[in-house]
């Protein structure tokens, strides 16, 4: 993993937390259900409103990982891929010529 993913991993996992305890203490606070809601509601709210950019963005740099991994994937596949079938060519040449020098 490189520094700037975990950099990233980091960020994201501080702002989870922040938002867990931001929510478990509102709804631990000594209100009443409505008065809770509302306050739970408007923290949220908040919360999506200030941090809006940096959840775009680890959205953004996830994708990318994951497209960047999908690409190294079917490059890897594909690697495979011709390998076997250069060995059943080959295979089938072996064969071929074996059966050639019999007759």
């Amino acid at each position: 993993m490189s520094k700037e993913d975990s950099s990233i991993s980091f960020g994201v996992g501080l702002l989870l937390g922040v938002v867990g305890g931001v929510i478990a203490a509102v709804l631990y606070a000594p209100k009443s259900g409505e008065e809770t809601r509302k306050n739970l509601e408007n923290v949220i709210s908040d919360i999506a409103q200030k941090y809006t950019p940096e959840i775009k963005e680890a959205k953004r740099q996830a994708l990318t990982s994951i497209d960047v991994m999908r690409y190294k994937l079917e490059q890897q596949y594909n690697r495979i891929n011709e390998t076997f079938k250069a060995k059943q060519i080959a295979k089938a040449k072996e064969k071929e010529s074996n059966d050639f020098e019999a007759n």
